[in-house]
């Protein structure tokens, strides 16, 4: 237990009432909020399980809960992403699930607990927030508080870029949103379709749901090799590879053509996109709880989505600079105008990656959201 004052104090959320307040504490910040999306409880749940959840396999986590007065007022996970600091050879450590009042005392608490926790490892930098690395939600929101999140997109009230820089945390990594207001391609897009199938001898496809380990294992092989050159990458293991497969399966399931292989015509993978209709449209209906309403209310929601989000789309390096990527946003439009979006989401980019900026902007692409990562010394 931290004592930061006679007022607020930090323990570890550890026992099944203080991992109830942290698990609760969102209500109290996000009440009145009509664009926040609550996670179903069930799934953070399953995040800190250490018998659920691979990460912690090889990685240490630890939550917090800030009481000011006997009151939740807020909460922090700190994190020892030991395959990042392998990975990348460097001393850092991470933050994230941050949530605090509008109080720079109890904010400042949290980070500070954080960092001991980090220090007392050998980390010398904390960095954040994500949850619990790249490889799943990351960046504070800092502009597009107009419109709710889309599906595994992080969301926060505008009042955290303050108790963030306010603790003294540097801007270290730019994230962006694109948001495109249409499912209908250009036509000069229409056109280059089958020219550059023919000349590079390349073709899209979807996923094989008859033989989804099959695909799998290319999926695993694939995102590892196309994303190992970003800024901050850490190769996922099989275990969470696996995991996350189980998790968007039924929603795969539901639209096997959300999942884009492009393939060279002797079979050979070198890409793939991913879409997923917007769950959140129905999710904020739920307010996180499954029962003993919220599933009803998903399920007459679910029907309705138009809108998705793209969350990955990549090549192998060597089938780079060709032009393969407009046979993939070919094939997202035509998929995803199937599935009934009327627009859709690119996220996350980082902001220095001009090659995928490019080609989203030709098609109509705007920003319509920005998040930051943030480093401090511990």
């Amino acid at each position: 237990m931290s004592r930061v004052s006679d007022r607020i104090e930090v323990v570890p959320a550890d026992g099944r009432r203080r991992f109830r307040d942290f698990l609760h504490l969102p209500y109290a910040i996000y009440e009145g909020d009509p664009n926040w999306v609550a996670p179903l409880l069930r799934d953070v749940k399953t995040a800190f399980d250490k018998k659920k959840h691979p990460f912690h396999r090889h990685s240490e986590v630890q939550p917090y809960v800030a009481y000011r007065d006997g009151r939740p007022a807020g909460r922090i996970a700190a994190i020892n992403n030991r395959n990042h600091v392998a990975y990348h050879e460097e001393p850092v450590g991470f933050f994230g699930y941050f949530e605090s009042e509008n109080d720079p005392e109890v904010a400042g608490a949290l980070f500070d607990t954080a960092a001991e926790w980090l220090r007392e490892r050998d980390l010398e930098t904390m960095r954040g927030p994500t949850s619990f690395s790249l490889n799943e939600m990351a960046g504070l929101l800092v502009m597009g508080f107009d419109r709710p999140p889309t599906v595994m997109m992080p969301y926060n009230p505008e009042y955290y870029v303050d108790l963030v820089e306010g603790a003294g945390f540097e801007r270290v990594q730019s994230l962006i949103a694109y948001h495109l207001p249409h499912s209908v391609p250009p036509e000069k897009l229409i056109k280059l379709e089958s020219r550059l199938e023919k000349r590079l001898g390349v073709r899209t496809r979807t996923i094989d749901m008859a033989h989804f380990e099959e695909e799998l294992e290319r999926l695993r092989v694939l995102y590892n090799k196309a994303w190992e050159k970003n800024w901050g990458f850490v190769p996922m293991t099989d275990a969470e590879i696996d995991f996350m497969a189980h998790e968007l399966k039924p929603l795969v399931k539901r639209i096997p053509t959300q999942v884009i292989f492009a393939e060279r015509d002797d079979g050979e993978v070198i890409g793939f996109t991913l879409f997923l209709m917007d769950a959140n449209q129905a999710l904020i209906h739920a307010r996180g709880r499954l029962l003993p309403f919220g599933l009803f209310k998903i399920l007459k929601y679910l029907p309705k989505m138009d809108y998705c989000r793209v969350l990955t789309l990549g090549l192998v390096p060597e089938a780079r600079g060709q032009g393969i990527d407009n046979l993939l946003i070919m094939a997202l439009f035509r998929h995803g105008a199937a599935a009934g979006t009327i627009g859709g989401e690119f996220s996350w980019i980082l902001e220095d990656n001009a090659a995928m900026r490019k080609p989203l902007e030709r098609i109509g692409s705007e920003i319509s959201k920005r998040y930051l990562l943030y480093d401090r010394p511990t």
